[in-house]
Formats: C-alpha cells, sequence, structure tokens
C-alpha cells in the first residue's frame, strides 16, 4: 500500500485529473467542427509531444530512453496514445460526447477481466455481478441510439473498444519497471503514436484544408496543452503512486463530468436512460474495484 503522502499525492492528482478529462470530452466536438479527426490528432500531438520534451529538458530530466524499455514504450504508446486518440475521437462524430465517455471509460472493468484472463486472478460471484451491470451500462446507451443515430454501432464500438485498449495500455505501464524516467515517458509515447497516426491519415483523410475558426483553433490547442500533455501526465503518475485497479477509479466520476459538461456545453440529451447507463456504469466499477475487506467478510 502506498504511504500516506503518495497517498494524498494521488488523490490530489485524481481530482485534477477528473476535472481535466471530464470537461474535455464536449471540446471534442467543438474542435472536429473546423478539423478533420486526422488533423485534429496531429495537432494535438505535436503540440503535446514538443511541450512535454520541452519542460522535460527545462526540468533537467535525461531523454534517453533505455534499450531493454522500448519494446514496453511502444506497447504503452499503442494502446495508451495511438489507439485512443483515434477511436475516442471518432466516437464523438457518431453519438454524443457524454455518452462516448461512458463507454470509453469502462476501462477499469476492462482490467478486471483482463487480470482474470492473463494475471491469474479468479472471476468471483462480485465481479461477474459488475460485469452485468456494465453490459447493462452499454445497453442502455446502445439500444436508444440504434434508432437515434445512423452511425450509433461504429460509434459504440470505437468507445468501448478505447475503452479496452487503454486497460491493456494501462497493465503495460504499471508491470514495467521505467528506470525513472518522468515526462520524457509520456513524451515519448506520444511521439511514437505520431507514425502510424500520420501513415493512417495518408490512406483516410482528405486533407483538404479550411481556414479554421479561432474557436476550433484555440479548443485544439487547449487540448493538446491540458488533457492531453498535462492529463496523460498526470494519469501516468496516478499508476505509478497507486495499484492499477485502484490508479482506476479516476475514471469512475469523469464520464459523469463529462455527461454533464456535454449538456452544459453542448445541449446533448441526458434523460433517466443516460443517468441509468452512468448509475449501472459507477456500480460495475466500484463491484469490481472495491474489494471487501478481512474484518467486513468475517463479521
Amino acid at each position: 500500500m502506498p504511504d500516506r503522502s503518495a497517498h494524498t499525492r494521488a488523490l490530489a492528482l485524481l481530482a485534477l485529473l477528473t476535472l481535466v478529462w471530464g470537461t474535455n470530452w464536449p471540446l471534442f466536438a467543438i474542435a472536429l467542427r473546423d478539423f478533420s479527426i486526422w488533423t485534429f490528432r496531429v495537432i494535438v500531438l505535436v503540440v503535446a509531444g514538443a511541450a512535454l520534451f520541452a519542460v522535460a529538458r527545462l526540468r533537467g530530466e535525461t531523454l534517453r530512453v533505455p534499450r531493454h524499455l522500448w519494446a514496453p514504450l511502444f506497447l504503452a504508446s499503442l494502446f495508451n496514445i495511438t489507439v485512443w486518440n483515434i477511436l475516442t475521437a471518432a466516437a464523438v462524430r457518431y453519438i454524443p460526447s457524454g455518452q462516448a465517455a461512458v463507454l470509453a471509460y469502462t476501462m477499469p472493468l476492462w482490467f478486471a477481466a483482463i487480470s482474470v484472463m492473463f494475471l491469474g486472478e479468479r472471476l468471483n460471484m462480485r465481479l461477474l455481478v459488475a460485469l452485468a451491470f456494465g453490459a447493462g451500462a452499454v445497453v442502455l446507451l446502445a439500444v436508444p441510439n440504434l434508432r437515434i443515430y445512423a452511425d450509433a454501432p461504429l460509434g459504440i464500438f470505437c468507445g468501448l473498444f478505447a475503452g479496452f485498449c487503454w486497460a491493456l495500455g494501462t497493465a503495460v505501464q504499471k508491470r514495467t519497471d521505467w528506470a525513472g524516467m518522468g515526462l520524457a515517458l509520456t513524451g515519448w509515447q506520444i511521439v511514437l503514436a505520431l507514425p502510424p497516426i500520420l501513415l493512417a491519415s495518408a490512406f483516410f483523410a482528405a486533407w483538404q484544408w479550411d481556414v479554421p475558426s479561432w474557436t476550433g483553433l484555440l479548443t485544439t490547442i487547449y487540448i493538446a496543452l491540458i488533457p492531453t500533455c498535462i492529463g496523460t501526465a498526470t494519469w501516468f503518475a496516478i499508476v505509478g503512486l497507486l495499484p492499477a485497479n485502484v490508479a482506476a477509479l479516476s475514471s469512475i466520476v469523469v464520464p459523469i463530468v463529462a455527461m454533464v459538461s456535454g449538456k452544459l456545453v453542448l445541449d446533448e440529451p441526458m434523460g433517466p436512460t443516460q443517468i441509468g447507463a452512468l448509475a449501472c456504469s459507477v456500480v460495475a466499477l466500484a463491484l469490481a474495484l472495491f474489494k471487501p475487506t478481512a474484518a467486513a467478510r468475517t463479521s
């Protein structure tokens, strides 16, 4: 268990991360009014990567990566940055941003399942109930969207698969000894995500450049510097401070903040169905993450 100072620091970082990532989701939809998914992601990653390396150098950190860490670094970058950035941006094109956030932030539930399949943990009744609630959240969001949004199946898939890949990246991140790498760890993951995104954009992007609005441009720069740069570095710091399942608690509240933000900023729907999905998601994640203490089990 982390000591008290590490626990206090982690709680402060969790509060920051929840606010930064939760309010970020409706901003995706605003930025994508002016940019394609590919152009948007390339701009965000270039700005965020450059900022992280600049700050790391100013702090006197080394940018060198030990040879034995390149393989896990590539894997972590693929799951945490490359796939996540493309799929989450795609999801908000097809379904409301708050609902996309609920699907993407099923990460802790996926991580619990990965722990059972690959790390030898037992699938007990509590986790089975958690999986049932998680499936209930997906059904509540999926069924109405299939009638309302023509591309809802693609949006739902993008959101769920983003959460699954983030869980894989978290497993790689947590199980690797990064030899004291600081901000350079985040910076390198972002830099390594650029080539596959640029390669994919060469095939899929229209590359029709229109002069963006100031709102779209400033929103994109904000997303690069705050949620991507600071938020991702904060997440990696939390994973380093706490056990992975405990660190994943940060994502429980993020979809709630995202859905409320989507309602306030974009007037996205937030009725009984969405609230029910949020409730199912919170219950599922709580069951998956909170383990009863020995005292509680014997009382």
